[in-house]
């Protein structure tokens, strides 16, 4: 996720005058903190390191259907996509056919454009496909970075980029293997989402969040 919406760093709470300030966590400016769901996925998730084929496939689809909106579209439709593309299983959604590819494009719960529903089911058979040459999605995913997270140490969001080489190799690599809804701005942002990079800020309580939530 592309860090879009600044906000100021960190903030006291005060639940009554005779108790002490108590500093709430600084997180990245680009966290909405008054959306719950939105500071979930900051705190728990985005940029701890994911390994399993069907969890990264899901994060390749969501930040492709992000193209053009708003992360906290996606974000509250989460649960749409889950349903309808059968939990992300890879081997389930390369069965979907014509038929099912229609009835996804009248269903609310998505984002209902033709060419990212259709990618999202052309990409599962690509999965399955790096799956068995290689043995796992995740092992061509992973070898962009070594097998190990980039860390940015960033001082603010302003000093992210959109994408990096790492992110136009994995790109063009993607494209060759026939993976659509992959530019090298989207696998940026699914490499931070999925923990490939630690992309927090060095001042966020999150920054090193490469081995789980804290």
């Amino acid at each position: 996720m592309r860090p879009s919406l600044p906000k100021a760093g960190a903030t006291v709470s005060t639940s009554s005058p005779s108790r002490s300030l108590r500093a709430v966590p600084e997180r990245c400016a680009w966290v909405p903190e008054s959306d719950p769901l939105y500071v979930a996925y900051h705190d728990e998730e985005w940029g701890v390191p994911e390994r399993d084929d069907r969890a990264l496939y899901e994060l390749l689809t969501l930040e492709g259907a992000q193209a053009g909106l708003s992360w906290s579209t996606i974000l509250h439709k989460r649960e749409g996509y889950r349903r309808a593309f059968a939990g992300f299983d890879p081997a389930k959604v390369a069965r979907f056919d014509a038929r099912r590819e229609q009835k996804l494009l009248a269903d609310p719960g998505i984002v209902r454009n033709r060419l990212k529903v259709s990618s999202t089911i052309e990409n599962a058979g690509r999965v399955l496909e790096t799956q068995e040459e290689l043995g796992s999605f995740s092992a061509l995913l992973w070898s962009f970075v070594d097998g190990e997270p980039l860390v940015g140490g960033w001082k603010s969001v302003g000093e992210i980029p959109a994408e990096t080489p790492v992110s136009k190799a994995m790109s063009k690599e993607l494209k060759r293997r026939g993976f659509r809804f992959v530019g090298p701005t989207v696998c940026y942002a699914f490499m931070q989402a999925a923990g490939l990079v630690d992309d927090h800020v060095v001042s966020c309580f999150r920054f090193g969040a490469g081995t789980k939530p804290r």
